[in-house]
């Protein structure tokens, strides 16, 4: 079994709720506009980070970023990028079973046509009242299961101070 913490559109912020929910896992993938390098240097004190450029990602820190990658993990090929629009299905998809992408805010678990498509919304600034979230993807035994996972945040914590609200979605192959 692999736990790989998904994350994305930090705009150069780490929250420490953030960096709690991804305490355990045995990977991290960024899904860009990362903001700054400091995030990937503190994600990768906690493990392994991949990560791709986002349309917020510039200057020197962020040049040696690529726009799409795609990763292995127990077997399972995952394609990370950015914005899912620019996602060419005809030639990037083939033999990949997980897509991982950022952009919109909008956490996203979805199972389409046999690919499961993540997008652990945004975990740096609040973005009009979309939540502020991260993701796990479990894979085990061929089977992924991806977790998007709410922070609590400090100023309207009041009654909820320490707990993470998951949303579960299993996906059987």
């Amino acid at each position: 079994m692999t736990r790989v913490g998904l994350i994305s559109d930090t705009h150069g912020l780490l929250r420490p709720e953030a960096r709690t929910a991804l305490i355990g896992c045995d990977r991290i993938v960024h899904a860009g506009d990362i903001g700054a390098a400091t995030v990937l240097d503190e994600l990768a004190t906690l493990a392994p980070v991949s990560a791709v450029r986002g349309n917020n990602d510039v200057g020197a820190w962020a040049e040696h970023l690529p726009e799409t990658l795609c990763i292995e993990v127990e077997g399972m090929l995952i394609r990370v990028l950015h914005d899912i629009a620019e996602l060419d299905v005809a030639r990037e998809m083939l033999p990949t079973r997980i897509v991982v992408s950022g952009h919109s805010h909008k956490p996203l678990v979805r199972d389409r046509d046999g690919v499961l498509y993540i997008n652990p919304g945004s975990a740096g600034p609040r973005r009009f009242r979309l939540p502020v979230t991260v993701a796990h993807l479990v894979v085990a035994r061929g089977m992924p299961t991806a977790t998007i996972i709410e922070l609590p945040l400090a100023a309207s914590s009041a009654s909820s101070s320490t707990r993470i609200q998951r949303r579960r979605r299993v996906v059987r192959q």
